[in-house]
């Protein structure tokens, strides 16, 4: 549990958190109070999204604001936490890139293996759509913008928050499930709940569960880091549909009537499962019941430097 105890190392102060989670988690919350107040607000913007062309430059405008977003809780772990901003990103004395490069591209070729199986198994289900000078443009942006949005949602929730709850409740289950359901449930605004029902949020509480075994188990964020990154860059490049969350010019457009059938939730019961095996067998995992179920508590020694920004 050495990840989470990181949060030791700084201000652990009540307003610290609620003023951090508030700044950075503000669009979030913003998007839940109009989808209990304004509903109707929601399915405007879904009606607009189906007929509305895939724009490269909307899909740019919609990324830039988690940047703004990533540098504020950076800004704010460090100067109201007063600790160093890779305390949570992970436990190690630097982040391990090759860690993150591993998880982005096992993650990246079982998401290109799906889509080619799916694609010869129901062709008709796709229309091939390259355009080489806008998909360039869509690649550039996703390469270089996705990881950040990707980034900010892992470092808010399996790093910052999840260290927040192990410090409050003293168990790193708690934390563990408290991040999963809260992950979950604020994709529920996207456009695929409205079309394929709350029955989805298994797959999205399901994706921030084995986000957070990793970061557990792992003792830190670069797999998670690196799975969420190749998992959106997939969604935005390789296929996309009038109905999802990313509207762009993908190779692929799936224009099949978007209903819920084993392939939505292979990934949660099968894939999932085989990825925890295959980074358990990389990293050597131990101690699975310590580490998902242990108590967290402060560290009996601290080195006074490492508080220090």
């Amino acid at each position: 549990m050495k990840f989470l105890q990181q949060a030791y190392k700084g201000n652990n102060k009540w307003w610290a958190y609620l003023i951090t989670t508030g700044i950075v988690g503000f669009p979030f919350l913003m998007n839940v109070v109009i989808y209990l107040l304004f509903p109707e607000l929601l399915d405007a913007l879904y009606q607009e999204m189906e007929q509305k062309e895939p724009s490269n430059l909307d899909f740019l405008v919609n990324l830039l604001p988690f940047l703004f977003l990533l540098l504020l809780l950076f800004l704010l772990v460090s100067k109201l936490h007063k600790r160093k901003i890779i305390t949570i990103i992970t436990s190690r004395k630097t982040v391990d890139w090759k860690r993150f490069f591993y998880a982005f591209f096992v993650w990246f070729a079982i998401g290109v293996l799906l889509i080619v199986v799916d694609y010869s198994m129901s062709p008709t289900d796709y229309v091939w759509n390259f355009k080489p000078a806008k998909f360039a443009v869509l690649l550039l942006i996703s390469l270089i913008f996705l990881p950040i949005q990707t980034s900010m949602e892992e470092l808010l929730f399996r790093g910052y928050l999840m260290q927040a709850f192990g410090v409050w409740f003293k168990k790193s289950f708690v934390a563990l499930i408290l991040t999963s359901v809260i992950f979950g449930l604020l994709h529920g605004l996207n456009p695929e709940v409205e079309k394929l029902g709350w029955i989805i949020m298994i797959y999205y509480i399901g994706t921030g569960l084995v986000l957070g075994i990793f970061t557990l188990m792992d003792e830190g964020t670069e797999l998670a880091l690196g799975f969420h990154a190749a998992n959106n860059i997939v969604a935005a490049v390789l296929v996309s549909s009038n109905w999802a969350v990313f509207q762009t010019d993908a190779l692929l457009i799936d224009v099949s009537e978007p209903s819920l059938d084993f392939l939505m939730f292979l990934p949660v019961f099968v894939l999932y499962p085989l990825v925890l095996f295959i980074f358990s067998k990389k990293y050597g995992w131990t101690n699975w019941n310590e580490k998902l179920f242990g108590t967290i508590s402060q560290p009996v020694e601290l080195n006074e430097e490492e508080t220090i920004i």
